[in-house]
């Protein structure tokens, strides 16, 4: 099967490699497309995600969707053919935090595209049959790739804690953002400001439900914020930028005792935070 290695910053290579059998329990499936996150964009132009860093060569991708290829023993329920939505993430289901509902932390998780666990940028793959969901009829595996970046959107809503009519900043309309600001209309925001300096990631944001945008290259989004709330400032922020001001920009135009929700991936391993506006405000962060 071809699988597309990153072997050095900026740098891919196609290769072949054999494809082995489905394990019992799990299904192979055909990849038919792969979304691009942003942690992707990390590891192929800076060669590493924060504080980890890439280990070349290794294979990206873990937004996918694909066809059912064939099952290992043991697997009912899918067939050759079926369109899937491939989830990433593998559990243990048996640590504390998979017994609590954390799965998204568990102890021996394992995420494919990390650099020891290859991710979708190839023809086949092998996973737990518990890992597929069905793809509905009528939805492109295009449009499928989006299930991965929406689950970790409405896992941060979770923190967002929205109240019906409250207002919320998004710093970055970005895929991350613009899913973010949809997600907040549908939840009943009273009034969304979303934050980006590309004019047609703006358009798109008011397509989705912002009800203000601003050009950060043009102004100053914490004055216009605070100046559009009487400065008492929103009642929730969102950080899907994560450059720049960003961060600071949130704890700036979030009025006191309210939340600040980091979903971005800074590119540095450690950030300037203002913490005593922080402090101060009582901040949920």
């Amino acid at each position: 099967m071809r699988v597309a290695e990153l072997i050095d910053v900026r740098r891919f290579q196609l290769t072949e490699r054999p494809a082995e059998d489905p394990p019992p329990g799990h299904v192979q499936a055909r990849v038919c497309s792969v979304g691009v996150c942003g942690s992707d964009l990390h590891n192929f132009s800076e060669g590493a995600v924060g504080d980890i860093p890439s280990r070349f060569p290794m294979v990206l991708g873990h937004e996918p969707t694909g066809i059912v290829v064939r099952c290992g023993a043991g697997v009912t329920g899918w067939s050759e053919g079926d369109r899937v939505a491939l989830e990433p993430a593998i559990y243990c289901y048996h640590c504390e935090y998979c017994l609590s509902g954390h799965h998204n932390v568990c102890a021996r998780l394992r995420f494919l595209s990390q650099p020891d666990d290859p991710g979708f940028f190839r023809d086949l793959v092998n996973l737990p049959a518990h890992n597929l969901k069905a793809l509905p009829a009528g939805l492109s595996f295009e449009e499928g790739t989006l299930f991965e970046p929406l689950a970790v959107i409405l896992h941060s809503m979770r923190f967002v804690s929205l109240v019906i009519g409250e207002t919320v900043a998004v710093f970055g309309a970005g895929p991350i953002g613009l899913l973010t600001i949809a997600v907040l209309k549908l939840a009943g925001a009273g009034r969304i400001f979303a934050v980006e300096p590309v004019a047609h990631r703006r358009e798109l944001a008011l397509r989705l439900g912002a009800d203000a945008v601003i050009d950060s290259n043009q102004a100053d989004p914490v004055r216009e914020i605070l100046r559009d709330t009487h400065r008492r400032g929103v009642d929730a922020a969102v950080d899907c930028a994560g450059k720049g001001a960003s961060l600071n920009n949130c704890l700036m135009v979030t009025r006191n005792a309210g939340r600040v929700v980091v979903t971005a991936i800074p590119a540095e391993v450690e950030v300037s935070l203002k913490f005593h506006v922080m402090r101060r405000k009582e901040l949920a962060f």
